[in-house]
C-alpha cells in the first residue's frame, strides 16, 4: 500500500516567531511531507510587526527546510486549511492551560471541517516562552538571545528603537 502524502498547516500569529514555534517547525517537519507555516491576519491592533514582516522573516529562517513554505492567511484556519488542501493543523503545547483551549478548539475544527489537530509539546526550555511574552521583555530591554533567533531579535530591536508598533 502506497504511503499516503501529508500537508500540514502551522497556523500563529507568530509576532515574533520564537524558539518556541521553531521547536514545533522541526518536530513538525519530522511527521509531514508538508508544513505550511500560516501567519494569521489578527484584529488586534497591537502587533509589532505587519503579517507581510512576518512571513518574510519567518521565510527567511525557514529558507533551508524542505517542505516548509510561510504565507499569511485572512479568517477561519479550517477554511484556509481546506483551500490548501491540508489534512492535519499542527499546534504546540506548552502547559496545561493550553491543552484546555487547543482541546476545545481541536474538538470545534473537526466537528466544523473534519480536519485533525495533531498536537507537539513544546521541549522543556520553550514552555513558558510566547510571543507576548517576547514582546514585553523587549520592550522592557530584556535579553532575548535564548528565546528567538538572532535575526529576529535584531529586527525586534530596529523596531523598537524606531519608537514604533504596527496597527
Amino acid at each position: 500500500m502506497a504511503r499516503k502524502f501529508v500537508r500540514a498547516v502551522f497556523p500563529g500569529s507568530f509576532d515574533p516567531i520564537t524558539n518556541g514555534h521553531l521547536d514545533v517547525i522541526n518536530r513538525g517537519i519530522k511527521l509531514f511531507d508538508e508544513l505550511i507555516i500560516a501567519v494569521g491576519r489578527s484584529p488586534v491592533k497591537n502587533q509589532l510587526f505587519t503579517p507581510q514582516e512576518r512571513v518574510e522573516m519567518i521565510a527567511e529562517i525557514v529558507a533551508d527546510m524542505p517542505g516548509v513554505s510561510v504565507e499569511s492567511f485572512d479568517g477561519l484556519t479550517v477554511e484556509y486549511a481546506a483551500k490548501k488542501e491540508a489534512h492535519v493543523i499542527l499546534r504546540g503545547l506548552r502547559s496545561l492551560t493550553d491543552v484546555q483551549y487547543e482541546f476545545q478548539l481541536a474538538m470545534t475544527n473537526r466537528a466544523v471541517a473534519g480536519i485533525e489537530t495533531i498536537f507537539v509539546m513544546t521541549s522543556e526550555q520553550y514552555g513558558f516562552t510566547s510571543s507576548t511574552l517576547i514582546r514585553e521583555v523587549a520592550t522592557l530591554g530584556g535579553d532575548l538571545s535564548n528565546l528567538i533567533p538572532e535575526s529576529i531579535r535584531k529586527r525586534i530591536q530596529q523596531r523598537l528603537n524606531k519608537g514604533g508598533r504596527d496597527t
